[in-house]
């Protein structure tokens, strides 16, 4: 029995003991990690500036969408959001399908999942783009999540937006539709944002485009419903382009994080080799000596 315990707590020893070997071994492992995040950090960085260039055209595109004043709450502001409309609400979730870009997706997947605590009587559903977010908000917010885009094809397209549009009036009693996304601010700041698109009215003091004359009157309610549908696929599309941006300077960051820490590791297991090495090197000359005094 008591030679079983010597054994064991021999095994645990030399369990925790590092080797020169295996602290070579774990310095040429960090060094080809520390290659990988390198080259993904450029490869990012090249393709942010592709991002930065679609969403530019983005936003001359859905430029006419800004007369409308849809209402942006940063995530964080959450808590001044007094109510929802007692009709359906839709919430559009742009997320990413990858990852290793930092909290893009879970800053969207806490922000609903307190959007659906602090309104959780509401009738509400979520149509999630994106593997990543859809991963973290079966967990976080379980029924609401209605819909899942994963797989997609990079960079997104109006098509994409326009068929995410097109499941989105599937609902029926609208009130009103969100757009969950990551609204792009710097190479190294982004906001989560939910901005929420009322439906069009048709009559009263908040009728849309009443300074507009239809032409013939009777066609101003399909006009203003096509117009709706088309203004909801352009707020998506430019969620998408600002989620997509956003995603590509996070993971810009999080590769450059990630190198940093990898060059730290490298010095540390190369002063932990030297010190090791160095044991060995004066134990052997130890021996040495003493074998040579015994001699004597």
């Amino acid at each position: 029995m008591m030679m079983s315990r010597t054994m064991a707590a021999a095994r645990v020893t030399r369990r925790g003991f590092a080797t020169e070997k295996e602290i070579a071994m774990r310095i040429s492992a960090t060094k080809n990690i520390k290659k990988i995040t390198s080259s993904m950090k450029m490869v990012s960085a090249s393709k942010l500036r592709g991002d930065q260039n679609r969403l530019e055209i983005s936003k001359i595109f859905c430029g006419w969408t800004s007369a409308l004043e849809a209402p942006s709450t940063a995530f964080e502001d959450l808590g001044t959001l007094e109510s929802l409309p007692e009709k359906k609400n839709v919430v559009v979730a742009i997320t990413s399908d990858k990852g290793l870009c930092g909290g893009v997706n879970s800053a969207i997947a806490r922000g609903l999942r307190t959007l659906v605590r602090k309104f959780d009587s509401a009738d509400l559903s979520v149509v999630c783009v994106g593997e990543k977010g859809r991963s973290q908000m079966r967990r976080m917010i379980g029924k609401k999540l209605d819909t899942c885009y994963t797989e997609l094809s990079l960079p997104f397209s109006f098509g994409l937006a326009s068929a995410v549009a097109s499941r989105v009036f599937d609902f029926e009693d609208i009130g009103a539709i969100h757009v969950a996304y990551n609204k792009f601010k710097s190479a190294i700041a982004y906001v989560p944002t939910l901005t929420t698109l009322s439906p069009f009215e048709d009559a009263g003091d908040n009728e849309t485009l009443q300074t507009y004359e239809f032409d013939p009157p009777e066609s101003k309610d399909a006009v203003l419903a096509n117009l709706y549908e088309y203004y909801v696929a352009s707020q998506i599309y430019y969620g998408m382009m600002e989620g997509a941006t956003s995603e590509q300077s996070s993971r810009m960051q999080a590769m450059e994080n990630a190198s940093k820490n990898a060059g730290e590791l490298i010095d540390k297991l190369t002063l932990l080799y030297n010190r090791a090495r160095q044991a060995r090197i004066t134990t052997e000359l130890i021996e040495i000596i003493s074998g040579a005094s015994a001699l004597d």
